[in-house]
């Protein structure tokens, strides 16, 4: 057989594989999109036991304020009710809620300006462009979700949370080449940005970011059970976090239903420490083609939280390797849901369409 012929051959094998692999992914696509568009029409309850289905290790916990009352179910396989235990979950990035409080709180102290760009509080070289408070705290900043680095290679082969051993000195470092010098940018969700707002903390409040976290909601808020991860729950399979990592302000809390409800009932009545970052400050727009389909809205964000303004709904979302969870409140009718799920956040229903399922319901 000629050079030529195999050469023809083999580019006819390849352009078949091509063309197969195209054709199975947009098999998977459309199947999956034709999956997501019977959510819409399931109720609360439905999509809780399809969730569960069939899953011996799920718990899912449900929390519900209504007309001043706080109740909460637990839920396992096939969304059968469980001993009403307050299991320890990952709150994920719900953490940035309680980052940007702390942020809020530096504001109303006269620590932090929230129109600063970040060089008045680091030890960043003053012709970069950088960024406000405001800009991180609203995802606007221009910085992207998380900027490689080296531990990442090994936490991937070693199956461990990305952000393992990230220090402070790189994320200082990557904000010393970064340029944000654009006169405006869209909506990125970014970790790396409330990386960078935990060593703004930790320079106003001269603290390291663990410290200042778990004194700020087991002393001033009164949530016991909340704090920087340990590993140390019911549950397991919690992420690794070094003490000093740079992106446990993005992430990193372990949190129960009680505890997580008494925060809701703050954000509902108002608490002084939240109230301001409810108030929208910026319009995004953000909202997903899935969470459109799902009725989830991202409208307008305040400090860190997601405002739906269809809805009148203020929430915000948590996933990390083996958790999802979700909060969201109704500031009129002073309801509010939170679903703390052991599940990962691709896992059939997340907790997010749960949770507005609810309290749309409601």
């Amino acid at each position: 057989m000629g050079r030529k012929k195999r050469t023809k051959i083999v580019i006819i094998i390849l352009a078949a594989v091509i063309l197969c692999a195209a054709l199975a992914v947009g098999g998977i696509v459309i199947y999956g999109k034709h999956q997501i568009s019977k959510i819409p029409g399931l109720t609360f309850t439905e999509a809780l036991e399809y969730t569960t289905k069939d899953n011996a290790g799920a718990v899912i916990t449900v929390g519900i304020i209504k007309d001043k009352q706080i109740s909460y179910k637990v839920y396992g396989e096939n969304g059968k009710e469980l001993p009403a235990k307050p299991h320890t979950y990952e709150i994920g990035s719900l953490t940035k809620t309680f980052t940007a409080a702390l942020i809020n709180k530096a504001i109303t102290e006269g620590k932090i300006c929230i129109d600063d760009t970040i060089d008045n509080y680091l030890p960043l070289p003053k012709a970069g462009g950088h960024p406000t408070i405001k800009e991180l705290l609203t995802h606007t900043s221009g910085y992207e979700g998380y900027y490689f680095e080296s531990p990442m290679i090994s936490n991937f082969f070693k199956g461990r949370n990305d952000f393992y051993g990230i220090t402070k000195e790189m994320v200082l470092e990557k904000a010393s080449e970064l340029n944000m010098d654009k006169e405006s940018y869209g909506f990125t969700y970014s970790n790396y940005g409330y990386a960078v707002l935990g060593l703004v903390l930790e320079a106003v409040y001269h603290t390291d970011y663990t410290t200042l976290l778990n004194s700020f909601v087991q002393d001033e808020l009164g949530l016991s059970g909340t704090e920087i991860s340990g590993k140390s729950g019911d549950l397991g399979n919690y992420w690794d976090w070094k003490a000093n990592d740079a992106y446990l302000p993005a992430g990193a809390i372990t949190s129960n239903i009680t505890d997580m409800l008494s925060y809701a009932l703050m954000q509902v009545e108002g608490n002084p420490y939240f109230y301001g970052c409810h108030k929208s400050i910026k319009t995004v727009n953000a909202s997903t083609e899935d969470y459109r389909t799902m009725g989830i809205n991202m409208d307008e964000i305040g400090m860190s939280w997601m405002i739906d303004t269809e809805n009148g709904i203020i929430w915000h979302n948590g996933g990390t390797g083996d958790y999802n969870s979700y909060l969201g409140f109704h500031p009129e009718t002073k309801t509010a849901v939170v679903v703390l799920s052991n599940l990962a956040p691709k896992y059939r229903i997340p907790a997010t369409v749960l949770g507005v399922k609810l309290l749309l319901e409601y």
